[in-house]
């Protein structure tokens, strides 16, 4: 994968520097994807996001389709992760990576890098929005994985997520590397209802506080 298949936020040299793929069925440029990365672009972290083939595919032809098979978008991981790293061949390993590399996504681009984070070997995970089930279906769960994740994670989750709920996700046996935020009254896309008094932009901007404290250590230097 070539760097100019990524779009990039924030400075170069900064001292953390995040892979961030798109969920299911928006872009890498989608406004949720722009808010996040943008962002934390202000607030002095380096963002790398980039598509699934499925989705740069659309991108050219203006044809819907479903996501690719797993194997291919674990590739399309492993492909990125490689395009970022720096010499040596390890994430991080590269000035333009700081100290070392995150990776994550929204819900599809977020569970397909929590499957590779430990094998990678990066810096940390950040999970927007993890489909923990499909929606309704609580019989199939998709965290088998998460309960022996060793990689560093922050799961950023929406209170009334349909493919996981606070209270649905209080039982879930998740490994202890695993730090869950929520948003107030937020849907999978971290929206919430006008009747909580929030704005979308609001639980936005809280996603993207707790993510740069997340990575750094240190509260968020906003842009003026």
């Amino acid at each position: 994968m070539s760097k100019s298949r990524f779009i990039f936020d924030g400075p170069e040299g900064a001292p953390v520097a995040l892979a961030l793929a798109h969920g299911a069925g928006a872009p890498m440029d989608s406004p949720f994807m722009a808010h996040i990365a943008q962002g934390l672009g202000a607030r002095g972290l380096r963002v790398a996001r980039f598509e699934f083939p499925y989705m740069a595919a659309r991108r050219a032809d203006g044809k819907k389709r479903p996501p690719d098979r797993a194997p291919v978008l674990l590739e399309s991981w492993r492909a990125a992760i490689a395009a970022l790293a720096g010499p040596g061949g390890q994430p991080g390993s590269g000035p333009a990576n700081g100290p070392g590399l995150a990776i994550g996504g929204k819900s599809l681009g977020g569970r397909m890098a929590s499957l590779i984070a430990d094998e990678a070997g990066v810096r940390a995970l950040v999970c927007l929005g993890y489909p923990f089930h499909p929606p309704g279906r609580l019989d199939k769960l998709r965290t088998e994985h998460l309960a022996e994740l060793k990689t560093p994670t922050l799961i950023l989750q929406g209170e009334r997520d349909p493919f996981g709920t606070r209270d649905e996700v209080a039982g879930y046996r998740l490994s202890p590397a695993i730090r869950i935020a929520w948003c107030p009254d937020g849907d999978h896309s971290l929206k919430p209802r006008k009747a909580s008094g929030r704005s979308q932009e609001d639980n936005w901007d809280l996603a993207v506080d707790v993510m740069h404290e997340f990575l750094t250590g240190r509260p968020p230097v906003k842009a003026p």
